[in-house]
């Protein structure tokens, strides 16, 4: 809901209207808030509830220079490190990636799947401090890309960067997963920019 924007940025819920919304208890709410917090998409406000964070230009390029050393690290080492079976997932998963940048009314779907796919590729990188550190990174990036889509129309395209990092991967080459990486990475980085101009 937050990568939808169905909890508005800088809108503030107390626990119960979260609990009710849907429709679990306060204590899971709780625990999730807290982790929400600790990756930067709500800020916990004593007394008043969680407000969800804003969504900030200027902020989401400081987050992709991290992004930018941790998705190079995690493709280089994916690529020497996944076993073929993970390889072969790899390659449906991009398939399936390519299958929804078709549908462009499905964007959460894509956007579902693209999380899926990013986590696996970090899990065969077999370093979960990169892991761990990288998935808010892609939290905030799918929701900074969920408002500008429309305006961007660009799926196609991303799609085509996301995959080339995978099919490099694939044939186990570190330095072509490396190269893939950061122009991935140029691409988030223009369209982050673009974001500002509306000049896609």
């Amino acid at each position: 809901m937050i990568v939808s924007l169905e909890l508005a940025p800088a809108s503030i819920w107390s626990e119960t209207e979260l609990s009710a919304k849907l429709g679990i208890g306060r204590t899971p709410v709780r625990e999730a808030l807290q982790r929400l917090e600790v990756d930067h998409l709500v800020k916990i406000l004593p007394r008043h509830g969680a407000q969800i964070t804003e969504i900030n230009v200027a902020e989401q390029l400081l987050l992709l220079e991290l992004r930018r050393e941790l998705d190079r690290l995690i493709a280089t080492d994916a690529a020497r490190r996944s076993t073929a079976q993970e390889l072969s997932q790899l390659l449906k998963m991009a398939e399936r990636l390519e299958a929804l940048a078709t549908e462009g009314d499905e964007v959460l779907a894509y956007l579902r799947h693209h999380y899926e796919l990013k986590n696996f590729l970090a899990g065969c990188a077999r370093n979960p401090f990169v892991a761990r550190a990288v998935i808010p990174c892609y939290a905030m990036s799918r929701r900074f890309y969920y408002l500008h889509h429309r305006q961007a129309r660009d799926l196609a395209v991303a799609t085509k960067h996301h995959t080339a990092v995978i099919h490099a991967v694939a044939v186990r080459d570190e330095r072509k997963a490396a190269a893939a990486s950061d122009k991935l990475m140029d691409y988030v980085e223009a369209f982050t920019r673009a974001t500002v101009t509306n000049r896609f």
